[in-house]
């Protein structure tokens, strides 16, 4: 069995992970403050990807970044950048479709935290970043944890929006769902399961240690 198509999803996976989690932060912290009208169009335009198919983004992906015109001609103009048909177009893909799952737990988890935390944090002469930092974060660890998980494990499973942005170039876009549906298509079964079943075992294993670690966080010192 090939196993390139398995290490280009978790390279894909953890390259999104990273990129989400350092711009989901700041973005969630900041969605879960005070509301207005502007953050309620982008919470919208940010939670889409759950309900769009994902054909549907993918194609728009597709048209928005075509190195024929637009948006994708001018990146291959001016910075020789191509994101059709390339990991970098995988990158950007995922990052869009996994976006909420990393945003909504981290944003609901900075909601429920009483405001006294930060305001106790402001009377002893601490900065908002040093607040958010060593206040904030500590006490979202597990939602925190949660949202990484499942940005992780969505993105190994992606199939039609990589497709439709990426295409099935072996070792550049060719991640394990696609290598599944090539395989079930070409009657391999043996390879499609053996895919499939590191996908299933990888997901299943990473999501139980989530639950395993949150329910032990919640245990109280006496039980």
């Amino acid at each position: 069995m090939d196993l390139s198509p398995i290490w280009l999803t978790l390279k894909l996976a953890a390259i999104t992970t990273l990129i989400l989690l350092l711009v989901g932060l700041p973005l969630a912290w900041w969605l879960s403050k005070k509301r207005s009208l502007v953050k309620i169009i982008i919470e919208a335009i940010i939670t889409m990807p759950l309900v769009l198919p994902p054909s549907v983004l993918g194609f728009y992906l597709l048209l928005a970044f075509s190195p024929q015109h637009g948006l994708g001609l001018w990146l291959q103009q001016t910075f020789n950048v191509q994101f059709v048909f390339s990991f970098k177009g995988l990158v950007l893909a995922s990052i869009i479709y996994s976006m909420p799952f990393m945003i909504s737990p981290v944003k609901s988890a900075f909601q429920q935290l009483p405001a006294s935390l930060s305001q106790a944090s402001y009377t002893l002469g601490k900065t908002p970043w040093q607040t958010f930092w060593h206040v904030l974060l500590p006490n979202i660890k597990p939602s925190l944890l949660t949202a990484v998980v499942l940005t992780f494990a969505h993105t190994l499973g992606e199939f039609g929006v990589v497709l439709m942005i990426g295409g099935n170039i072996p070792g550049v876009t060719r991640v394990a769902s696609i290598a599944v549906y090539d395989s079930v298509e070409q009657r391999d079964y043996a390879a499609a399961n053996n895919y499939s079943l590191i996908l299933f075992a990888t997901t299943f294993v990473m999501v139980l240690s989530v639950f395993i670690y949150n329910k032990y966080q919640a245990k109280s010192p006496l039980e």
